[in-house]
């Protein structure tokens, strides 16, 4: 069945045809979170709860592209993330620069060395520091855009920002992503440092 059959089917209370467009796009719902959260449960939960809210919601869904809608909602459940967390502080700030050790998603090259894994790994780690060091605006912008793959239409779609201010925050977020990883150079991998200009 394809998925706008899915999405119909859904509408109509197909609670197994739902299931089905869970399973089609669990995978990116949770790595979004994962990305703009920097923790793993927090993403767990946020990823649970646009999922919920998105069946709840599927009957006003009137047309469109169903992944900026489904993104948007997962969005919008990682800013009741940040939200609360903002609120209700439950850990000291050196622990939010601790990244945990497990990798979002553990893609590895045949032909990749575990020395290169390794250097990878650290990378990323670096990476996602960084993006957590993001106001949550610019760090969903960056997010959808460099890790998600989303135009700016898109990303507008999602965020329900403008083009004008989607192109803004992303300009943003990258300057301060490159700025930071300048500030780490010595901690990243050799061949991954950033010059400075």
């Amino acid at each position: 069945m394809g998925e706008k059959a899915l999405i119909d089917a859904a509408r109509r209370g197909g609670v197994g045809s739902f299931n089905q467009l869970v399973l089609n796009y669990q995978s990116m719902a949770y790595n979004l979170a994962y990305r703009i959260l920097g923790n793993r449960d927090a993403a767990a939960d946020a990823t649970q709860d646009a999922f919920l809210s998105a069946f709840k919601a599927i009957g006003k869904f009137r047309g469109g592209s169903f992944k900026a809608w489904l993104l948007r909602i997962v969005t919008n459940a990682c800013y009741d993330q940040l939200r609360f967390k903002q609120r209700r502080p439950a850990v000291s700030l050196d622990a939010l620069l601790v990244l945990e050790s497990a990798p979002v998603q553990s893609l590895t090259d045949p032909g990749e060395s575990p020395e290169e894994y390794a250097v990878r790994q650290e990378l990323n780690k670096a990476i996602q520091v960084g993006i957590g060091t993001l106001p949550s605006e610019q760090r969903i912008a960056l997010v959808l855009s460099d890790v998600q793959g989303l135009s700016y239409q898109e990303i507008a779609e999602v965020t329900g920002a403008s083009l004008g201010t989607v192109k803004s925050r992303l300009s943003r977020a990258r300057s301060k992503l490159r700025d930071f990883l300048l500030e780490q150079r010595e901690l990243l991998p050799s061949q991954y440092r950033l010059k400075n200009e």
